[in-house]
């Protein structure tokens, strides 16, 4: 199999070896299926959990941030058709009000998460000298950007509209921080852990099984 070349973090440009073309794939694969089942997101009791940045996070740690930037790309674009579809009460208002924001809060935002996981993780590789602890901030990191630039896009784009501020009200929330705040809860209290727990166990044994290959 040909090689393809990836541009790193830093902009050091190195060619993607074929476990990794196939790794890639794989997450790829992944991503579509939990997208369309219950696997990506849990809905129960009004919350909607996601742990697509998972597979995301590993991709971003094995191979680096342009896989990264890949697949968060395939993870927001997922989520926007599932919007389409009318996946949830929630995005489906959203769409309502602007097609275009909608896109804007799906898409670009699970890009930068998925690169900057990448570019946290090489950073975090380099000042613990490559230890697994590593690969748990990688992980955490995922799960705290897709919250952070899901959460900063839907407050910069939506939240003069009336469904937003009605939202807020329902919360008991006066201003934008406090609704950030009250509307990820749960959700964040568990997407983190998840993602930090699962993304760093699970990249840690795939890159001991890619290094134990390539030796």
């Amino acid at each position: 199999m040909s090689e393809t070349a990836v541009k790193e973090g830093a902009g050091k440009v190195r060619r993607m070896s074929a476990g990794e073309l196939t790794t890639m794939g794989l997450l790829t694969g992944i991503l579509l299926l939990m997208s369309f089942t219950p696997l990506g997101y849990f809905r129960t009791l009004g919350l909607s959990i996601s742990l697509m940045m998972i597979p995301v996070a590993i991709g971003a740690m094995l191979i680096g941030p342009m896989a990264g930037l890949w697949l968060g790309f395939v993870f927001g674009a997922t989520s926007f058709h599932q919007a389409l579809l009318g996946g949830s009460p929630f995005s489906t208002m959203l769409l309502s009000i602007s097609v275009f924001r909608t896109f804007l809060v799906c898409v670009p935002t699970r890009m930068l998460m998925g690169w900057l996981t990448g570019v946290v993780y090489l950073a975090a590789k380099k000042m613990f000298s490559g230890k697994t602890v590593s690969y748990f901030i990688g992980g955490f990191f995922a799960a705290f950007l897709n919250t952070l630039f899901f959460m900063g896009a839907l407050i910069l784009l939506f939240w003069n509209t009336e469904y937003i501020q009605g939202l807020s009200a329902s919360l008991g929330t006066s201003g934008p921080l406090l609704f950030v705040l009250a509307f990820v809860g749960v959700n964040g209290a568990l997407e983190m852990p998840a993602s930090c727990i699962v993304g760093g166990v699970v990249t840690k044994a795939v890159s001991r099984t890619l290094h134990k290959k390539v030796i």
